[in-house]
């Protein structure tokens, strides 16, 4: 019999340069993982009072929902009030198609539809 078990959603913060966090996912954004999510990106967001830049690095994020679209429309509201300019670094496949088809892209990123920097963000770490 095989393990069905799926492994726990994982974020984890890195300071890349003054004014500027990456927090990094790993594992499905859904149902079960956005409540904490959001609680924790919106924690790192108030402890870092003047944050210029909110990178997330999409590249481990294997399953996205419509929970999970909700809980980042959440934080870019947080992120937008402070001034902070929110980043989805690296999205999968999936990711980007449930963006573009819900037509929030250009919304979260800043970017308008059809820019060539919307596939990904950022290319490199």
């Amino acid at each position: 019999m095989t393990d069905q078990t799926v492994p726990p959603f994982v974020l984890t913060a890195a300071r890349t340069a003054a004014g500027t966090l990456t927090l990094v996912l790993c594992g499905d954004l859904d149902y079960d993982s956005s409540d904490d999510f959001l609680k924790s990106a919106a924690g790192h967001l108030e402890a870092l009072p003047g944050l210029r830049h909110l990178h997330l690095d999409c590249t481990r994020v294997t399953g996205f929902d419509s929970t999970a679209l909700s809980a980042l429309l959440m934080l870019h509201r947080r992120t937008a009030a402070v001034g902070t300019q929110l980043h989805l670094d690296h999205r999968p496949p999936g990711m980007q198609r449930v963006l573009e088809i819900t037509g929030t892209l250009g919304h979260l990123t800043g970017r308008p539809a059809g820019t060539p920097e919307n596939t990904r963000d950022r290319t490199s770490s």
